[in-house]
């Protein structure tokens, strides 16, 4: 098989773009009674968080002083799962310590991505670490690691779409996915 054709296709939409943009705006409104009034570092898991994200900070009203950074881990590479194995491949460009962090992730599946920027925010010294996931897969944790503010929970089924990807395709679409194996 050439690196052009790929192993998967589109099954079925599992959440619309309605669906997913009225939980976004139901997260910010969530997300800016905490914070209002205060500052937040809104840090985006790239790159799959990136579309999430940028729609959720454009729902929170001027009552938050909003800043936006982004952190890149590996822990997939090409894969459909994760290898465990979680490194950054990018750190934020802002200074953590005393300051109000809220991690945005794309999805949740084994918790070991969460659990490990946990840890690394948790040693930075920040006035509160919180974390937004869009979609939690609970039937695949492998760590008990809290979400504060979750949009969606799934069955352990592959997905793609509103910036989820198998090696870098279907990002773009406004859907998400469910995607199975070519036979």
């Amino acid at each position: 098989m050439s690196s052009d054709e790929c192993d998967y296709k589109l099954d079925y939409i599992m959440l619309s773009s309605d669906a997913i943009q009225r939980r976004v705006s139901e997260l910010a409104m969530e997300i800016e009674r905490e914070y209002r009034g205060k500052e937040i570092i809104v840090t985006g898991v790239l790159k799959g968080a990136a579309i999430f994200m940028a729609d959720l900070v454009r729902r929170i009203g001027p009552s938050v002083d909003v800043r936006m950074d982004f952190i890149a881990v590996s822990s997939y590479g090409d894969l459909s799962t994760s290898s465990g194995v979680v490194k950054i491949v990018k750190d934020m460009d802002t200074y953590a310590e005393d300051k109000n962090i809220l991690l945005v992730e794309d999805i949740m599946d084994t918790g070991l991505t969460l659990a490990y920027l946990g840890e690394i925010f948790t040693a930075r010294a920040p006035k509160s670490v919180r974390t937004c996931v869009l979609l939690e897969k609970p039937d695949r944790k492998k760590v008990d690691t809290a979400i504060d503010y979750k949009g969606f929970t799934i069955a352990d089924e592959f997905v793609v779409g509103y910036g989820l990807d198998y090696a870098g395709r279907w990002r773009h679409l406004p859907d998400i996915w469910n995607v199975i194996e070519k036979k």
